[in-house]
């Protein structure tokens, strides 16, 4: 009975069909609903004809939501990440519950929300970045939900080879435009990409789950512990720079440096190129980015790169020689 006091706000005049169809129900229990409202003192009546329908007064107001505009907008907003809710298996739930939200608000509120709703779009994936592959998200999402064991199969970028595992989900963390599922493998908590989880079943074993989790407290402590692996593995570099590529050089590198870091100029005398240097997080990254380049740049430190980038070069020209 509520919907058809928030439709007939919404619309002037609309047939017990209409009705009917939009809410679901029979004919005859619009009609019932509707005698049901008048009893209870809200103005709706019907008029027969062929321009007839179910009438609400004009001036009546029913806004049950109880929503500022600012609540509205920010509602509304979030509702335009589309490709969130569409990852999580929640789309069309999206749509629907925002439909029925929608219904509620007055017709100002209604026109500021999706107007902003409208004016904004949201792009999750990094640049030149695959989007990521999310098909074992809505599962995952499920058993988080259920609170079920689940058994997965794992690309492991560290073991180099798919693996299996039985873990109790804990939650999930959408970071960047990359999901990760936050689980206790024998008790101790991990994170697992899920682009990664090639294969998802839930058991029929409830998962362990620690009463007081704080899934926030639990993704930052390890998130930190794995940002603190990486400056290991990172590497110092001092490049010298055709002067025209200078800030191409800055701006395709500066993702790739170590936490905190960024390019510094290093003075040079009688040199036309400039000197930058910088410290990559990953050395694998650090190679992989300098030979992109070509001869834009020129390694200078340490003097163990410049012997891995020659040998990483002669390979590449044995490759491509070989079918010259």
């Amino acid at each position: 009975m509520l919907q058809i006091i928030l439709l007939l706000q919404r619309h002037p005049r609309l047939s017990a069909r209409e009705l009917s169809e939009r809410l679901e129900v029979s004919t005859r229990t619009v009609m019932r609903d509707m005698e049901a409202l008048s009893a209870a003192g809200v103005p709706v009546y019907t008029e027969r004809g062929r321009n007839g329908g179910c009438v609400l007064l004009p001036g009546y107001r029913a806004d049950v939501s109880g929503l500022t505009p600012r609540e509205a907008q920010a509602l509304f907003a979030w509702s335009g990440r589309a490709s969130l809710s569409q990852e999580l298996g929640l789309h069309d739930a999206l749509q629907s519950a925002m439909g029925k939200l929608s219904s509620t608000l007055p017709l100002q509120l209604q026109d500021d929300a999706e107007a902003l709703s409208d004016a904004i779009v949201v792009d999750r994936r990094r640049w030149f970045a695959d989007a990521e592959d999310t098909g074992a998200l809505p599962v995952l999402r499920q058993a988080v939900v259920t609170r079920r064991r689940v058994a997965i199969r794992y690309a492991s970028a560290s073991e180099g080879r798919s693996v299996r595992r039985t873990v109790d989900p804990w939650g999930l963390v959408e970071q960047a435009g990359r999901w990760y599922l936050v689980a206790a493998h024998r008790g101790v908590a991990r994170m697992y990409r899920v682009s990664r989880v090639e294969q998802v079943d839930v058991l029929d074993v409830a998962a362990v789950r620690p009463e007081n989790l704080d899934l926030q407290e639990e993704w930052d402590r390890l998130r930190s512990g794995l940002e603190r692996t990486l400056p290991a593995k990172g590497v110092y570099v001092l490049l010298r720079v055709r002067p025209d590529r200078a800030e191409q050089v800055r701006r395709i590198s500066a993702p790739m440096l170590a936490r905190g870091e960024r390019v510094h100029d290093v003075p040079a005398e009688d040199d036309e190129w400039p000197r930058l240097s910088m410290r990559f997080r990953i050395r694998e990254a650090a190679c992989g980015i300098l030979l992109g380049f070509g001869d834009v740049v020129e390694v200078l430190e340490p003097s163990d790169l410049r012997d891995e980038l020659l040998r990483l070069a002669e390979a590449v020209v044995e490759v491509y020689s070989a079918g010259t």
